[in-house]
C-alpha cells in the first residue's frame, strides 16, 4: 500500500487513531468488554484495495480508546492532515476514530484545516474481533465517499450515513447507527459502493491560517457544567476561586449547557454572571440535540446558537487560543 505513486495516480492518505474498529478481545467475537486501539490500521486495511485512479497510503498517528481522547494527539492528527493536504497527489484522508469522541474530534478538524479536499472520519461500533464487525464495511464506504470527485470538508461515515461535523451527534450506546445530525440529517448515504446526496457537502470554515495550535499542555482549559433540576453554582465559584488564586490550570473558559431553548438554573446563572466578571468567559449552549436556540432580548451571557455543548466547549477553546497567540 505504500508502493511508488505512478504518474496517474493520486493517494487516498489513512491516518489511524485507534478506537473499537481497532479493538480486540479476547473472548471470541464479544462486542462488549473489548479493548480499544490496539490492531495496527495497517492491519484494518489488510486485502482492502483503492479504487482506479487511487493508492491507498496508511499512517498510524495515535493507538488510543477515543474515550481518553486529548489536546496532544488532537494537535498531532491536526499537523498530520494538514502536512497530507498540502501535497499535490494526495486526493482525500481518512481517519479511523472511535465513536465516543468523534463528534469531537470531527469538529475541531472542521474549525482547524481548511479542507477543501475531503477528510473523511470512520469509526466503528463493533470491534475488529466481533463475528461480526462493522468496521470493514465502515471503511470501504469510508473509501468510495473518499474518491467521490465532488466530496469536500470533513465529514463522518458510519453504518451508510454521512454525517456532518458541525451536526454530528453520538445518540445511541450500542447500535450500529450511533449517530443523529439532528434536523439537518445525514448528507447523504453509501448504497452499494455509490454515494447518494441528500444536501450539499460542508461548506469550509474558513479557517483563518494566522491560527497556531500552542503545545498541548499550554492549551487554555474549558469546562462544561450542565444545568439540570436542583441545579447549584458550587461548582462554577469553585472554578472562580482557582481563577482568582491564578492557579496554574485554572479554567479561562466555561461552558453551560442549559435546558431547552438556552434556560439555566437561576443559581447556575448567578454563578455565570459572577464567573464573566471575574475574567473567565462563560458561554451557553443547549443541551438539547436538535435544534437551534431562539434568541431573545432576555439573555444575561452570551450563547451558542447551534452547537452542542461539547463542540460550543471547543469553539471556546479555539478563540483562547487565538487570542492567547495574536
Amino acid at each position: 500500500m505504500n508502493n511508488p505513486i505512478s504518474d496517474q495516480s493520486r493517494r487516498i492518505v489513512v491516518l489511524g487513531t485507534g478506537g473499537t474498529i481497532a479493538g480486540s478481545s479476547a473472548k471470541a467475537g464479544a462486542n462488549v468488554g473489548y479493548t480499544a486501539g490496539t490492531v495496527p490500521v495497517t492491519a484494518l486495511l489488510e486485502g482492502f484495495s483503492a479504487p482506479d485512479g487511487f493508492e491507498l497510503h496508511v499512517e498510524q498517528v495515535a493507538q488510543i480508546d477515543s474515550k481518553d481522547m486529548d489536546f496532544t494527539t488532537w494537535r498531532s492528527l491536526h499537523e498530520r492532515c494538514q502536512y497530507w493536504l498540502a501535497q499535490d497527489d494526495v486526493a482525500a484522508l481518512i481517519i479511523t476514530h472511535g465513536t465516543d469522541t468523534i463528534e469531537e474530534t470531527s469538529f475541531f478538524l472542521h474549525s482547524t484545516l481548511n479542507a477543501t479536499k475531503p477528510v473523511v472520519m470512520t469509526c466503528a461500533m463493533r470491534p475488529a474481533t466481533s463475528t461480526n464487525p462493522d468496521g470493514p464495511q465502515n471503511l470501504r464506504d469510508a473509501i468510495t465517499v473518499a474518491s467521490s470527485p465532488d466530496a469536500t470538508g470533513v465529514v463522518i461515515v458510519c453504518a451508510s450515513e454521512i454525517h456532518g461535523a458541525k451536526e454530528i451527534s453520538k445518540t445511541h450506546p450500542y447500535r450500529l447507527n450511533a449517530f443523529n445530525s439532528g434536523d439537518a440529517g445525514p448528507i447523504g448515504y453509501v448504497e452499494e459502493g455509490r454515494v447518494r446526496l441528500v444536501r450539499q457537502w460542508p461548506q469550509e470554515a474558513h479557517v483563518s491560517t494566522a491560527i497556531s495550535l500552542p503545545a498541548a499542555d499550554n492549551w487554555p482549559r474549558v469546562d462544561i457544567v450542565l444545568s439540570h433540576a436542583g441545579t447549584r453554582g458550587e461548582i462554577v465559584n469553585a472554578l472562580i476561586r482557582e481563577h482568582q488564586e491564578n492557579h496554574t490550570d485554572a479554567a479561562a473558559g466555561i461552558i453551560l449547557g442549559a435546558t431547552g431553548n438556552g434556560s439555566l438554573h437561576q443559581s447556575l446563572e448567578q454563578a455565570g454572571l459572577a464567573a464573566r466578571d471575574a475574567g473567565i468567559e462563560v458561554l451557553v449552549a443547549t443541551r438539547c440535540i436538535a435544534g437551534h436556540i431562539i434568541p431573545s432580548l432576555s439573555e444575561k451571557l452570551p450563547i451558542s446558537v447551534d452547537l452542542s455543548p461539547v463542540k460550543a466547549r471547543i469553539a471556546l477553546l479555539l478563540k483562547l487560543i487565538s487570542k492567547d497567540h495574536k
